[in-house]
């Protein structure tokens, strides 16, 4: 099992998730969304298993600095250019696991997705 998160590290969210799988003592590799844009591939194999909705956090500062018609989402494609513009526009953290991701903490969620 290869596990990645995406976040920023200064997130509550992420630390909680880290602590989770460190408590697990699952080896992960942590990917600052910050400091390493997401290519836009990686964003588009996302979207391909989450929606927009799911993947673009709407609470974020980020989001309420955005024009009406960027909030507008209009396809995947400005979703993804939006995400690697504003990198902390994505709900955090993602956990990516072989093929699989789920976005946001959710302990049950990611217990299901790492087969613990």
């Amino acid at each position: 099992m290869t596990a990645t998160i995406y976040g920023i590290p200064n997130c509550d969210t992420v630390r909680k998730a880290r602590r989770f799988l460190e408590q697990h003592q699952v080896d992960y590799d942590f990917h600052d969304v910050r400091e390493q844009p997401l290519p836009a591939d990686t964003l588009n194999q996302w979207l391909q298993q989450v929606d927009r909705d799911t993947l673009v956090n709407k609470r974020s500062t980020s989001w309420r600095q955005l024009s009406d018609k960027e909030r507008a989402l209009a396809d995947d494609g400005v979703a993804i250019e939006l995400l690697q513009r504003y990198p902390t526009l994505m709900k955090r953290p993602v956990l990516s696991v072989d093929e699989h991701i789920a976005v946001g903490f959710n302990e049950t969620q990611w217990r299901q997705v790492m087969g613990l």
